[in-house]
């Protein structure tokens, strides 16, 4: 439970030196976010072609997770949580918290009392593909979390590692200020360039699967005559 920082060398803006800091990114609109929590997963992955949605190896903390925001990318030592504490300092409201721990499941980069710091930040959830801890309290806190485990041990703080450069998370890259929406059934992350046309398409796909469940109706009260 302990997410204390670590001694070490740092640059004159308080940032550990071994923590590179990308360049500015822009954030998405806030309409567009909102448009977006009107939509399942699994309708944001068909709106981007059934591809942008990184294996279910990663899930949610608990069922009825649900987040959609901005990515804030950080790129973590496999088992290493300095650059996840770096992170908290380049929060802004409505950023989704998404780092690549390698995959790594022998010790936790994030705990309840990160989570605590990111919600405070106003950040709406968080995505590690790696193993957090303290599931409970996070639970009791309702900061949405999916990762590939939970485990008691407790991480490194030696860095290296990155924020606002792009990482890969269960096979899908994602750059920062790119669109993150995760739900029970897992995440969908839209590219920036790609907002406009996967809103659309979600519209179609909403009529679409309207009609559908109407006609499914139709039919089942027809079957009973």
């Amino acid at each position: 439970m302990t997410d204390t920082m670590p001694f070490g060398d740092y640059t004159a803006s308080g940032a550990p030196s071994n923590i590179e800091l990308g360049p500015d990114w822009e954030r998405p609109d806030r309409a567009a976010l909102e448009q977006l929590a009107n939509y399942s997963t699994a309708n944001v992955g068909d709106a981007l072609g059934r591809l942008g949605m990184p294996d279910g190896g990663i899930t949610a903390l608990w069922d009825g997770c649900r987040a959609v925001g901005s990515a804030l990318t950080v790129l973590a030592v496999a088992g290493d949580d300095l650059a996840v504490i770096e992170a908290v300092r380049q929060v802004q409201a409505g950023d989704f918290i998404v780092v690549n721990g390698f995959g790594y499941l022998g010790r936790a980069v994030m705990g309840d009392i990160l989570a605590h710091m990111f919600r405070s930040r106003g950040a709406v959830g968080a995505i590690v593909d790696g193993a957090i801890r303290d599931r409970d309290e996070i639970r009791r806190l309702g900061f949405p979390i999916w990762s590939r485990a939970v485990v008691p041990a407790g991480p490194w703080k030696n860095g290296p590692g990155a924020i606002g450069t792009p990482v890969a998370i269960g096979g899908v890259v994602i750059h920062p200020g790119d669109l993150v929406v995760a739900d029970s059934d897992g995440i969908a992350a839209i590219p920036r360039y790609k907002t406009q046309n996967v809103i659309t398409e979600l519209a179609r796909i909403r009529e679409s699967e309207t009609r559908m469940r109407n006609h499914a109706g139709d039919v089942a009260a027809t079957s009973t005559h």
